[in-house]
């Protein structure tokens, strides 16, 4: 629990424009670990809605049989970024970094590299 925790302060203190951060469990819609601003977005809902969006994604991915994994999904909102990243270690199967920014602030090509990073070192 310890390096999730660590693992999500990494990811707000290094990653300009950061709202805030979240590891989801998509088979239950939980959100195991949340960090940010919880007056500008409750994490626990946005988890709960983004597994629909990451359980729909896998369900079309197999019906088309198409075949590697997700890397992220993107959301652009006018003032925000939202990306989902599945986890890809055998410890973290079923779940997703859940990542928000301020699209004012936030650089998305290197938001988008961090979380690819965090994602790679995150042990669950």
């Amino acid at each position: 629990m310890a390096q999730m925790e660590s693992a999500l302060s990494d990811a707000m203190s290094t990653i300009e424009g950061a709202i805030g951060v979240a590891l989801v469990d998509y088979t239950s819609g939980m959100a195991l670990a949340t960090l940010g601003d919880h007056q500008a977005l409750d994490l626990n809902i946005a988890a709960a809605g983004n597994t629909d969006v990451v359980r729909a994604k896998m369900r079309t991915m197999e019906m088309l049989e198409l075949q590697g994994a997700i890397e992220d999904m993107l959301i652009t909102l006018t003032a925000q970024y939202h990306i989902i990243r599945p986890v890809t270690g055998k410890s973290g199967s079923g779940l997703f970094l859940y990542l928000v920014l301020d699209r004012k602030r936030a650089n998305l090509a290197l938001a988008r590299h961090r979380l690819a990073r965090l994602e790679a070192e995150l042990e669950v």
